[in-house]
């Protein structure tokens, strides 16, 4: 079988590096380029010795062009203005693109979707298959659980350099529980609480983020109901499940039709 071409964006990173390491692990997957911002001090390294492997001669460029020459996908963990350039860099080369970015805006997401009428997107907020089955558990129990008597908050905490809040995973296990209750996550929101609140609303979706040492990430929804409380969680404990995610993602794209995609698609989860 002829093996797949990933190009990983953001090389020097720690993400990056664990998405370097994690296509070295696949035996049907191989390292095509990688890319860096202009000016920073991994142009020209060696991936393989970057990533802590052996050298394996692809060295981080800052072109594209460069980076993305021959690659059949590209693995982006990056910030929101970085993937939207490489989304439309990959629509018009025909290069399927997975997107693990947080902290995306609505108009990042339009141009995503965009992108993805010229190639095969799969955009997840996270990428581990602990938390995609997680989302579906989530989803059921905000299902069978009436919100008159069960509240429901997410809880997440992640290492003290994350800059968005609240993380991409617990945006996608809120919107897993307001699926599961049939309304719109946005407008039955809670993500800030402080001062003289009034009493919770019935039929909310709170939010608590806590940030601190290296936490790779915690991630818990809880439904408090009359007298008794249920609790799923899941904690990671290495960013490789993400990276290795990503690759699964990239595989599973290779001659996918054009659309966008999510993690719920690649693991035969969606509905």
């Amino acid at each position: 079988m002829e093996t797949m071409r990933i190009a990983v964006i953001g090389a020097g990173g720690r993400m990056g590096r664990n998405l370097i390491r994690a296509i070295g692990e696949s035996d049907a997957a191989e390292l095509s380029g990688a890319l860096e911002r202009e000016g920073a001090e991994e142009i020209g390294a060696d991936c393989g010795m970057l990533a802590g492997l052996k050298s394996n001669g692809v060295t981080v460029s800052a072109s594209m062009d460069e980076a993305f020459a021959g690659a059949d996908a590209i693995l982006d963990f990056t910030a929101p203005a970085a993937t939207v350039a490489v989304a439309g860099y990959a629509a018009e080369n025909g290069i399927a693109h997975i997107i693990g970015t947080t902290g995306l805006s609505d108009g990042d997401g339009e141009a995503i979707a965009a992108a993805a009428e010229k190639t095969a997107i799969v955009r997840s907020g996270n990428m581990s298959m602990g938390v995609i089955l997680l989302s579906v558990l989530v989803e059921q129990a905000a299902r069978a659980l009436e919100a008159a008597d069960w509240d429901i908050e997410v809880l997440e905490m992640h290492h003290r350099h994350k800059v968005d809040a609240p993380s991409g995973t617990a945006l996608l296990l809120g919107a897993a529980a307001a699926k599961g209750r049939g309304i719109d996550l946005e407008k039955n929101s809670v993500r800030v609480r402080d001062g003289h609140t009034g009493a919770r609303e019935t039929g909310s979706i709170g939010f608590a983020t806590l940030r601190g040492g290296s936490v790779v990430g915690d991630h818990s929804v809880l439904y408090a109901g009359p007298g008794e409380r249920v609790t799923l969680s899941h904690h990671a404990e290495d960013r490789m499940i993400f990276a290795r995610g990503a690759v699964k993602a990239a595989l599973w794209a290779k001659g996918r039709a054009p659309g966008l995609y999510s993690m719920h698609d690649v693991l035969g989860l969606a509905r």
